[in-house]
C-alpha cells in the first residue's frame, strides 16, 4: 500500500466532495493509464496509486478511518487490499472489460468507459491536400452538470446498495461454478439513489451538443481517420471517456481525379495544336503551368508533370500529375470554314497512308476480317 497522502495524490482538499474526487481521479487515470503509457513503469505506479486513493476516499467508512487514523488505521482494519473474491472480480473486470467494453471496479463501484464516436467530415480536394482547420458540431452523452454525474438530485444522499453491499457486483452460484455479474439493482454503482436527478433521471449523463476544432493534416484522403482522445461519450460511474474518430471523405473535384499521391486530368487541345504542336495552359493545385504539345500528338496521349500531385499524409515522395490529351473536334463552323476543311481533306486523300497511318491500318484490318469470313 502507498504511504503517500491520498488527498495529495489526487490533488484535492481534505474537504473534497465525492464528485470532486471522482473528477480528479478521472483526470489522473486518463493521464497515467497503462494503455496510454505502454512499458512505462512510473506511469503504471502513479495509476495504481491514484486508483488506491480513489477507492479509499470514495468509500465513506474507509475514508472516515483514514481521516482519523491514517494508513495505520486502514491496515489495522484489514482494508488495505482486496480479498480473494475481490481480487478475482478486479482481474475479471480488467481483462474482459478491455475486450468487451465492460466496466472496471473502482471505489466500490463498477466503472464503464464511454463509447467511441465517429464523425464523417467532408473536405474539398484542396483542403485535403493542403490541410484544413475544421469546426465540427456533434451530439454526445456528457456529464450531467446539476448532479456532477452522480445521478442523484443536488442535496440528496446515496446509500450503500443492499443487494451487493456496495461492491457493485453480485456472485451467482451455478453448481460448481460461481459467476460474478453487475448488480442489477444499482447497475454497478455500489450505491442506490434515493432521489434521482430531475435533469438526467438518475443516469448521470445527458445528451449535449459539442463543438470542436479539428486540425486536418496535409495529404489526407478518403478513408483516413483522425483520433481525438477523450472526446467521445463520457464514462459511467467515473469511467474514462471514449474517443472521437473523425473519418475523412473527399468530395469529387470538377477537374482532378486522385489516386493515392497522384492526380490526373484531361487536357482538351485544338485540332491545329495537336497537328502542328504548341503550348497549352494546364491547371495544377499550385497554379497553372505551360505544357508543350509536340506536333502530331494523338488524342489519349498522356503527359507526366513530376511532383505536381499530393504529398502523402504518412510521408514519402510527392506524387505526379498525369495529363491526358483530348483532341477537340471544332464545332459551330461557318460555311467558309467548312469549305476550307473540305479542301484540306481533299489534299489529305491523295496520300492518305502518309497522313493517317492509324486509319489506314485499321481499314486494312477490317478488309482482312471480311475476307476471312467469306473464305
Amino acid at each position: 500500500m502507498s504511504k503517500r497522502d491520498y488527498y495529495k495524490v489526487l490533488d484535492v482538499a481534505r474537504t473534497a466532495t465525492e464528485a470532486e474526487i471522482k473528477k480528479a481521479y478521472r483526470r489522473l487515470a486518463m493521464k497515467y493509464h497503462p494503455d496510454r503509457n505502454p512499458n512505462d513503469q512510473e506511469a503504471e505506479e502513479k495509476f495504481k496509486e491514484a486508483k488506491e486513493a480513489y477507492e479509499v476516499l470514495t468509500d465513506p467508512q474507509r475514508r472516515a478511518i483514514y481521516d482519523q487514523h491514517g494508513h495505520e488505521g486502514l491496515a489495522a482494519r484489514g482494508g488495505g487490499g482486496f480479498g480473494a473474491a475481490d481480487a478475482f472480480s478486479d482481474i475479471f473486470g480488467d481483462v474482459f472489460g478491455d475486450i468487451f467494453g465492460a466496466g472496471r471496479r473502482g471505489g466500490g463501484r463498477q466503472v464503464y468507459r464511454g463509447a467511441d464516436l465517429r464523425y464523417d467530415l467532408e473536405l474539398d480536394l484542396e483542403q485535403a491536400v493542403f490541410g484544413h482547420n475544421a469546426t465540427i458540431e456533434f451530439t454526445t452523452l456528457g456529464e450531467c452538470e446539476p448532479c456532477n454525474g452522480t445521478g442523484a438530485a443536488p442535496g440528496s444522499k446515496t446509500v450503500t446498495c443492499e443487494t451487493c453491499n456496495g461492491i457493485g457486483q453480485v456472485r451467482i452460484q451455478q453448481g460448481f461454478f460461481a459467476v460474478q455479474q453487475t448488480c442489477p439493482r444499482c447497475k454497478g454503482r455500489g450505491q442506490t439513489i434515493t432521489q434521482p436527478c430531475d435533469t438526467c433521471l438518475g443516469q448521470g449523463r445527458v445528451r449535449k451538443k459539442k463543438t470542436l476544432n479539428v486540425k486536418v493534416p496535409e495529404g489526407v484522403d478518403t478513408g483516413d481517420r483522425i483520433r481525438l482522445a477523450g472526446e467521445g461519450e463520457v464514462g459511467r460511474n467515473g469511467g474514462p471517456p471514449g474517443d472521437l474518430y473523425v473519418e475523412i471523405r473527399v468530395r469529387e473535384h470538377p477537374i482532378f481525379e486522385r489516386d493515392g499521391p497522384h492526380l490526373s486530368c484531361e487536357v482538351p487541345v485544338s485540332f491545329v495544336i495537336a497537328a502542328l504542336g504548341g503550348t497549352v495552359e494546364v491547371p495544377t493545385l499550385g497554379g497553372t503551368v505551360e505544357l508543350k504539345i509536340p506536333a502530331e500528338t494523338q488524342s489519349g496521349r498522356i503527359f507526366r508533370l513530376r511532383e505536381k500531385g499530393v504529398k502523402p499524409v504518412r510521408g514519402g515522395q510527392k506524387g505526379d500529375l498525369f495529363c491526358r490529351v483530348v483532341v477537340e473536334t471544332p464545332v459551330n463552323l461557318t460555311e467558309e470554314q467548312k469549305d476550307l476543311l473540305r479542301q484540306f481533306d481533299a489534299t489529305m486523300r491523295k496520300s492518305k497512308r502518309d497522313h493517317s497511318p492509324r486509319e489506314s491500318t485499321w481499314l486494312d484490318g477490317v478488309k482482312r476480317f471480311f475476307e476471312t469470313i467469306k473464305s
